[in-house]
């Protein structure tokens, strides 16, 4: 009487191995980059006040602000308290334009980390459209700056 053969052979064992390791090494770099975009999409929404601030200003002024302290004219008294992933924020004097600097190691790209995203505003009569550059040319990040 034969004996029924019971578990997985060592060949198939394998092939379940192999299959895995294939789809890590698609998941992984895929999942990497929809963390730095998570990550992105938070320093662009710390900044949306920001940008409301000085729209509102310049709409009610006709200028940016001016002064050499622009949060104290923007009503955010001494500025926005920095995030997780925003190290710090300035506002320059005269045009508007919004200086993020990303934290050195919290979005966890070394080609992104630690440098600035800024926002240059335009004053039209009806609305402010805002320019976006960065110090970085990483893929990731300019792919996300053109879609904001």
């Amino acid at each position: 009487m034969k004996q029924m053969q019971k578990g997985f052979t060592l060949i198939e064992l394998m092939i379940v191995v192999a299959i895995i390791g294939i789809l890590a090494a698609v998941a992984i770099p895929a999942y990497q980059d929809y963390v730095v975009k998570a990550k992105l999409s938070k320093v662009a929404s710390a900044v949306d006040p920001i940008k409301l601030a000085i729209a509102m200003f310049a709409q009610e002024n006709g200028s940016a602000p001016a002064g050499a302290s622009a949060w104290s004219s923007l009503g955010l008294g001494t500025g926005p308290t920095p995030t997780l992933e925003v190290a710090s924020y300035a506002v320059t004097a005269g045009t508007g334009a919004i200086v993020a600097t990303l934290c050195a190691s919290c979005i966890k790209a070394t080609t992104i980390d630690g440098k600035t995203i800024t926002w240059t505003p335009t004053f039209g009569g009806t609305a402010t459209t805002w320019a976006l550059q960065s110090s970085s040319t990483d893929p990731v990040l300019t792919n996300v700056i053109s879609k904001w």
